[in-house]
């Protein structure tokens, strides 16, 4: 039960177990209507003005700090290599800040419920760092987590380097690498309680990139923009090859105006939220790894993007 606006909302949990394809339908369902989905639902609104910074006001007047100094270096840096199409301190706050933010709550409520008792200190990877995002600013947010920025390119490592040092972030490492070697040495692979992933590739890649970094009952979160149901049925395979299955979905992380529903499968939970912002619909899609992935799992460099699972 929930109450909304003086009215009370019933959010429907549904018993019956749910298949993967099952799963599958009831999201497609969701393309045709925003309240199609088989539960009662709500809506709600608020001005994107208070929403787009109110996970960054939650931060302390430190963190804050470390952002607008991440904020300063990744422009300033922006002139001479290609970081990010952003160019205002405006819109990488909105874009890009506030994105990373809204990451930290999925990770934080699917780890509680299904990996362990305290989200506190996690060891988590962001794979694919690019310019630090979502990485740094889970590591600013969080400064309990110890954060890894996977990122292949030297110039970007640069990058990364320099802005760990200018911010002082202590629970940050950078290393320069390939994800498919990492996910092969044996002081890397299977041992990060998350891994997390953003506008890197799509999900069958990011399986086969991520999940043989995360331990046994950890997670995998990749950020992905509107519309993930067909990328998420093609990637069903590789995402069992890694040892690991579909936990949640969770649409619009950047949320303006909502629409919620809740579902159930053997104990766990999986929730529709739909939202829109001038910047598209944003979805978490969180996977729980269940067991060890095979050892011939990542394939040689390059061969998951050429020849995806």
């Amino acid at each position: 039960m929930l109450l909304c606006g003086g009215r009370r909302f019933n959010l429907l949990a549904s018993t019956t177990p749910l298949s993967f394809g099952t799963f599958i339908k009831h999201l497609a369902a969701s393309k045709s209507s925003k309240l199609s989905l088989t539960a009662k639902s709500f809506t709600a609104s608020a001005s994107s003005k208070v929403f787009s910074s109110s996970r960054f006001e939650a931060l302390n007047s430190r963190q804050k700090e470390q952002v607008h100094l991440y904020i300063d270096s990744l422009l300033e840096w922006n002139q001479k290599m290609n970081l990010t199409a952003v160019k205002e301190e405006s819109e990488v706050m909105e874009r890009h800040v506030e994105d990373s933010l809204s990451i930290i709550e999925p990770i934080r409520t699917s780890y509680l419920s299904h990996c362990g008792p305290s989200s506190e200190n996690l060891n988590l990877v962001d794979v694919g760092s690019g310019a630090g995002l979502p990485g740094v600013i889970l590591a600013i947010a969080s400064p309990g987590w110890k954060v890894t920025l996977l990122e292949s390119l030297n110039k970007r490592c640069s990058f990364l380097e320099h802005v760990v040092s200018q911010i002082g972030l202590s629970n940050v490492q950078v290393k320069r690498e390939r994800a498919e070697k990492l996910g092969q040495d044996v002081c890397f692979r299977e041992s990060f309680d998350v891994a997390v992933a953003r506008a890197v590739a799509e999900m069958r890649i990011l399986a086969e990139y991520c999940l043989p970094l995360v331990r046994t009952g950890g997670i995998f979160v990749a950020a992905k923009g509107h519309d993930p149901q067909e990328e998420v049925q093609r990637a069903e395979r590789a995402i069992q090859l890694m040892g690991a299955s579909l936990l949640q979905i969770r649409c619009g992380i950047v949320l303006f105006h909502i629409v919620v529903t809740k579902g159930c499968d053997h104990g766990s939970d999986w929730f529709i939220v739909d939202s829109h912002s001038k910047h598209g619909q944003r979805t978490a899609i969180i996977c729980l790894k269940g067991k060890p992935t095979p050892k011939k799992y990542p394939r040689d460099p390059g061969t998951p993007a050429k020849i995806p699972l």
